[in-house]
């Protein structure tokens, strides 16, 4: 995404290489395919997030411009208590009044704290001086009155936050909560898979590909380039560049060595700020029919398993006519801990968590996949006090004014995150180049970017 925006916003001529460390481009957006049915699902990133009705979408005009087409995604449903509860009217009935007016307190509450415009704001504010911020969201659960009306909440959110209420702010929990409201967010997947997106970029990205290059240290050069010393295949690799973009997890920025006592330190500092690893664990699995479809035919529900998980009907976006696939979306600790198992161990965990109702569709099992994802999201994105954009985007200014970072966690650990923090860079990078240009009239260059 970077590459894409800096090929989009330059004028001058650019030499962009990417360095990267598996077999593949794309990161966690993978689009993966059963062995024993012409079948895909997600086993990466779920889906992405819409805000166009309530301001611009830079995520969403770039699948436009793709020629990507899409399809919305909608879910009503929670799963809770073996109760299929998909209206107000349903928790009144089967629930009680008491957690029925717990829960339409709690939703008062969340929306006076924050309209859908300052929902779509918040990831570009500085906003240390807000107390939610410093709260943590088991302290606002804790005051739901009633038992089941807070369970019902941490079902519901539980597998967007990635991590434990008490392990995340106030704000970021009922941020998470709001995107459930379609007022604030709604969700639309990509036709034939989300790897599309990035296979449409790296078809128009005019780049050095390097695969299976894993860096092992940056560092200033003399002539205060910045220098990259890469392994591949047991052989030292060493270039030079004009500028640097880190496109990492946060996790991964310790497994670089950072030259100098000045860049190692605030690249510390860098991941001490955002280190709040969370984690996913992703299930799925192919049955020869959808047998759940009587009782709830939508993109997604929520079962309250595993502290509460996110159940994706990805049959239901794939094309897939004469099969059906559930896939499990397991958060936090849930997900961390049974990462430990086998595959098999875990498929029929997953499949023990279907209500008393859909026991029977165990009959219908073909096959089942297993994708980990320990570390790889953040639980609080933006850290604790949130930095300003450049501050987020540049470790060390002074002496590495050249170095940059992007990713998902300086925004809200989405997408749509990845390309506000790659837009920003490309931003700026296209800027410092042609405040250069203009100094150095007459002077032409082909600027290095990794």
């Amino acid at each position: 995404m970077t590459a894409y925006q800096l090929q989009k916003r330059s004028n001058l001529p650019l030499d962009i290489t990417l360095y990267e460390a598996g077999p593949r481009l794309g990161g966690k957006i993978r689009t993966s395919r059963f062995d024993r049915a012409p079948v895909h699902y997600e086993s990466g990133a779920a889906e992405l997030y819409d805000y166009s009705h309530v301001g611009p979408d830079p995520l969403r005009e770039l699948v436009d411009e793709l020629g990507l087409s899409t399809t919305p995604m909608d879910g009503r449903t929670v799963i809770f208590k073996d109760q299929f509860l998909k209206t107000s009217e349903d928790i009144y009935r089967k629930l009680g009044a008491s957690a029925w007016a717990a829960l339409q307190e709690f939703d008062t509450r969340a929306k006076e704290w924050m309209s859908p415009q300052e929902f779509y704001d918040s990831d570009w504010k500085e906003d240390d001086s807000n107390p939610l911020m410093h709260e943590s969201f088991h302290s606002v659960l804790e005051r739901v009155p009633d038992v089941s009306g807070r369970r019902y909440v941490q079902t519901m959110v539980h597998s967007d936050l990635a991590t434990e209420p008490h392990q995340t702010s106030a704000a970021y929990g009922l941020q998470n909560y709001l995107m459930n409201d379609p007022a604030y967010m709604r969700l639309y997947t990509i036709d034939g898979g989300l790897e599309r997106l990035p296979e449409e970029l790296i078809k128009r990205i005019r780049a050095t590909v390097l695969l299976n290059r894993t860096i092992s240290c940056i560092e200033r050069s003399a002539n205060d380039m910045l220098r990259v010393k890469s392994r591949s295949q047991g052989r030292i690799e060493v270039e030079e560049y004009d500028y640097v973009v880190a496109a990492l997890p946060n996790n991964w920025l310790p497994a670089i060595e950072w030259g100098g006592e000045i860049l190692a330190n605030a690249m510390h500092e860098h991941h001490v700020q955002y280190d709040y690893p969370a984690h996913y664990l992703r299930v799925s699995i192919l049955f020869q029919q959808p047998f759940w479809r009587d009782q709830v035919e939508e993109s997604y529900f929520m079962l309250d398993a595993f502290g509460g998980c996110c159940l994706y009907d990805e049959s239901s976006r794939n094309g897939a006519e004469s099969h059906g696939v559930l896939g499990w979306l397991l958060g936090g600790e849930s997900a961390l801990t049974l990462s430990n198992y086998p595959d098999d161990e875990i498929i029929r965990m997953m499949l023990d968590s279907l209500p008393s109702l859909w026991q029977h569709g165990r009959g219908c099992f073909v096959e089942g996949r297993v994708h980990r994802w320990v570390g790889a999201v953040n639980g609080l994105p933006g850290g604790v006090p949130t930095k300003p954009m450049e501050t987020r985007h540049m470790p060390e200014p002074k002496e590495h004014p050249n170095l940059f970072v992007v990713g998902d966690y300086l925004f809200d650990s989405t997408l749509n995150g990845v390309l506000d923090s790659a837009d920003f860079v490309a931003e700026w990078i296209v800027e410092e180049m042609e405040d250069e240009a203009a100094i150095q009239v007459g002077v032409t260059r082909e600027y290095e970017v990794l």
